[in-house]
C-alpha cells in the first residue's frame, strides 16, 4: 500500500525494528505499511471509537496481518500494557488531548523508547508539556497536505535546555534545518497577521486595541523565527 505524504513523514519517523503502538489508529494505515515494509515486527493498533477500529481491523485482515498487528479499543493507552510497544504514534488529534494521553498513561509509557507526535492544534503548548515534562525533542518535520499544515514531533524521554519563544511556536530542529514547509507556514501566518491589523486599525475599541497588541507581538515571533532563514 501507499501512503500519503502526511503519514509518510510519520511512519518515515519509527526507528527500524521497533514495536509500535499506534493510538487514534483511524484505518490502521500507518502499522500496516511499517510491517509491509518490514521496518518492525508488530504493532498494537488503538482507538476508543469501535468505527475506526473496526476499519483497521478490516484493512489488516485484507492485508493478511492479523497475526502481526493486534487492535484494541482502548481510551489513550489504558488498554497498553507495560513492555508491549517501543514506539508510539499518537497523530490526527489536537494537542491538548496528547498532553492528557501522555499525562494519563505516564507509568505505562516509561517503557517506550520513542515518541512521534502530529499535533493538530496548540502545538506550541505540546512542545512546552514536553519540555516540562521530562521529554526530549530530537527530529521534527512539517508537510502541507489538503490546504493544511501538518508539524511532527520525534520525542524521547530525557531533557532539554529551555526552548526559546519561536522554538516552542515553530519547533527547535525544525527550525535549524531551515524546512521548506515551515518557512512557507510562517510567510502564511504573517500575511494573515497583516490583513488582519489592517481591519483592526478601522475599528476604534478596547478589544480591537488588544487584538492589535497581540498581532503585533505574533508578527515579532515570526520575524525572530524567520532569522533562522537568514531573512527579514
Amino acid at each position: 500500500m501507499q501512503l500519503s505524504e502526511r503519514l509518510a513523514v510519520i511512519a518515515n519517523m519509527v526507528t527500524k525494528g521497533n514495536r509500535v503502538v499506534d493510538v487514534g489508529c483511524d484505518h490502521g494505515y500507518i502499522p500496516i505499511w511499517l510491517v509491509e515494509q518490514g521496518v518492525i515486527p508488530g504493532a498494537i493498533a488503538m482507538d476508543i471509537n469501535k468505527g475506526p477500529l473496526l476499519r483497521a481491523q478490516s484493512n489488516i485482515e485484507q492485508h493478511g496481518l492479523s497475526p502481526y498487528i493486534e487492535t484494541r479499543l482502548s481510551d489513550g493507552v489504558a488498554a497498553l500494557r507495560e513492555g508491549e510497544g517501543d514506539t508510539l504514534v499518537i497523530a490526527g488529534m489536537g494537542g491538548p488531548l496528547m498532553e492528557r494521553i501522555l499525562e494519563d498513561g505516564a507509568a505505562v509509557l516509561m517503557g517506550i523508547q520513542e515518541f512521534i507526535l502530529e499535533p493538530q492544534s496548540e502545538v506550541g503548548h505540546m512542545r512546552l508539556y514536553l519540555q516540562e515534562h521530562g521529554y526530549e525533542i530530537t527530529d521534527e518535520d512539517m508537510v502541507f497536505e489538503d490546504g493544511k499544515f501538518y508539524p511532527v514531533i520525534k520525542a524521547v524521554h530525557g531533557s532539554m535546555r529551555p526552548l526559546t519563544d519561536e522554538e516552542l511556536e515553530y519547533g527547535p530542529c525544525i527550525l535549524k534545518k531551515q524546512h521548506p514547509i515551515l518557512y512557507r507556514y510562517m510567510k502564511y501566518e504573517l500575511d494573515g497577521a497583516q490583513r488582519l491589523s489592517q481591519e483592526l486599525m478601522k475599528v476604534e475599541s478596547t478589544g480591537a486595541a488588544r487584538r492589535m497588541e497581540e498581532i503585533r507581538a505574533k508578527k515579532e515571533l515570526i520575524d525572530n523565527a524567520l532569522n533562522y532563514f537568514g531573512c527579514p
